[in-house]
Formats: C-alpha cells, sequence, structure tokens
C-alpha cells in the first residue's frame, strides 16, 4: 500500500450497541443523522450533545418564548411535531426515535416493526434521572465523550451557584410556594423541589409534606405563609389567559393575610428554566436563587449547556 493512503477500516465509523431502560439493546451501525426524540426536555439533552442538522423535527414548544431557552437554536431545525402519529414520525425517516417512559410507549412496538431504532429512556424527573438520560442519550447518538463533558459542565455550574448560596445565612433563607398551572405540580418529589434545595430556598409545598402532584388548597397555602409567590406567565401565544388563572389567588379574599400577598412579594421565573429536565436544570436553580436573592444570580433566559463544539 502507498504510503499516506488511508485504511478503509478506519474510515469506517464502529457500530454499537445501546441498551434501553427497558432492557431492549438496539444496534447502531453508524452514529444516527436524522434524530428525533418525542419531547421538549430531550430535544434539549439531545441539542446538548449533536449538532442541530443531525435533528429531523423538534418538538413544537422549542419556539415558545415563555416555555423555552433555546428558541435561537431551534431555528436552525426546520421541522416540528407534537404528538406525532406512528405514520407521520415514519415519514421524517429518523435513523433514531427516543421516547420517554411517560410517553406513549404503545406505539415504539409499531415503529420497531416498521425498521426503526427506538431507544426508550426515563422522563427524568430529578438530577440523577437527567444525569442517566444524558447518557444514555449520547450513547444512543454515538457520542459518549460528548456525554460525559455535558455531566461535568453540570457538575461545575451547580458548584458554581451553591459556592454562592454557601454564603446566604440560614436565618436568610426565603420559603417560596410556585403557582402551577398543572395543577399538583411542585412538591416533595418534584424536580423544582429539588432545585429549590439546591438554591438554597425552602420549597413550602415540601415543607408542609405535599407530594408532588397532590394539589395544595388554599388552606395549606395559608399555613405555609410563603414570603415570596412564584407565579405562572405561560400563555399558550396569548391564547391562555394566565392573567385570570393569577387573580384567582392574589384576589382570593381568604388569602389576603398571607404575608406574600400583604407585601406584593411575587416572582415571575423563566419557565424554559424552572421546568427544565434536560442538563439545563441547573439553570432552573440559578433562576430560583435569583428570583429570591437577588442579582448575585442573574442570567440571560438563553443559558443552554452543550458538548458540541
Amino acid at each position: 500500500m502507498a504510503c499516506g493512503a488511508p485504511n478503509a477500516a478506519q474510515e469506517q465509523p464502529a457500530a454499537y450497541t445501546v441498551t434501553d431502560i427497558e432492557g431492549t439493546e438496539i444496534d447502531f451501525p453508524a452514529p444516527p443523522k436524522r434524530i428525533i426524540t418525542l419531547s421538549m426536555s430531550t430535544d434539549e439533552t439531545m441539542l446538548g450533545l449533536v449538532e442541530p442538522e443531525r435533528m429531523a423535527a423538534v418538538n413544537t414548544l422549542l419556539d415558545d418564548p415563555v416555555s423555552s431557552n433555546v428558541t435561537e437554536l431551534a431555528k436552525a431545525i426546520p421541522q416540528r411535531i407534537g404528538n406525532p402519529t406512528v405514520e407521520e414520525i415514519m415519514a421524517l425517516q429518523p435513523d433514531l426515535v427516543v421516547v420517554p417512559d411517560w410517553g406513549d410507549l404503545t406505539m415504539v412496538p409499531s415503529l420497531r416493526e416498521a425498521g426503526l431504532k427506538v431507544v426508550v429512556c426515563k422522563g427524568a424527573r430529578n438530577l440523577t434521572e437527567i444525569r442517566e438520560t444524558v447518557t444514555l442519550l449520547a450513547a444512543a447518538a454515538g457520542e459518549p465523550e460528548r456525554g460525559q463533558k455535558l455531566l461535568s459542565m453540570m457538575d461545575a455550574k451547580l458548584a458554581e451557584i451553591q459556592d454562592k448560596v454557601a454564603q446566604i445565612p440560614q436565618t436568610e433563607r426565603k420559603t417560596v410556594v410556585l403557582i402551577s398551572l398543572m395543577g399538583g405540580y411542585g412538591g416533595l418529589g418534584s424536580s423544582f423541589d429539588e432545585a429549590c434545595r439546591y438554591a438554597g430556598v425552602i420549597n413550602g409545598r415540601a415543607e408542609l409534606g405535599i407530594r408532588d402532584f397532590q394539589v395544595m388548597t388554599k388552606e395549606q397555602l395559608v399555613q405555609i405563609d410563603p414570603d415570596i409567590l412564584f407565579l405562572p406567565t405561560y400563555n399558550d401565544h396569548g391564547n391562555y389567559d394566565v392573567a385570570a388563572f393569577r387573580r384567582e389567588y392574589l384576589d382570593d379574599p381568604s388569602l389576603q393575610t398571607m404575608k406574600a400577598i400583604r407585601t406584593k412579594a411575587f416572582a415571575e421565573p423563566f419557565e424554559g428554566y424552572i421546568y427544565n429536565c434536560s442538563q439545563d436544570f441547573v439553570f432552573g436553580v440559578q433562576e430560583i436563587a435569583y428570583r429570591v436573592y437577588g442579582d448575585a444570580f442573574k442570567q440571560s433566559e438563553d443559558e443552554h449547556l452543550s458538548a458540541v463544539e
């Protein structure tokens, strides 16, 4: 062979196998180039692991500036999906479909029978599960090194935030209650509760023992008597009257004795961070700290951790 001639075997990408959370082994002859994931958070995770051009489509919510911190990044991806059918997914000709386990798992066998490579992952609800999902999606994308880099970036960001939080005296720690459009979201076991702990903030729902997706009564809200109320801002592109929803609390005569209402201690945290269950959960931690403790934690609304150079 002539000196410097390329080695054909080296030019071929190495095949690999990934085992998803259901124990299914998926063989990849090469890293996928037309990826679809069936949730907003897994789209955000994947966009920290691969270039946008490797995404065949992303969730429509990535375009919503109230809900998404990656609106600019999403502009590089032309196709949008919401809750696609098997036929709609097949029409996009993906070489990887990621399905979170809280989604419609009944379509998984049909997609596999059609010859598509499907990886089922956790619909992450806490930092441990986010880290597991980053690792699995990185493996599925053929980018395990980027997965490890992304985890290291998360660790570094959390350490930076916690160094600042450690300087806040315990006597100055505040209690918050999240008023969410998602009913009982925000109690013990939620990603919001975990983010509050990292942010040095007392989550009033959890403090009272209200579990995630247990509905908090207004009597319980009075009992918690938070220092600050986090109010929702999502308006479905102007199609939902979020102001009317907020007035159900702020104008309720039975709540007027509450400290937060008496002092008008209301905050509107950026929902693209505080509901985030991708690697950008870390910015949710910082957002909570910013809304409670001020400018030492201030950040823009387009922060996004990515291991893509």
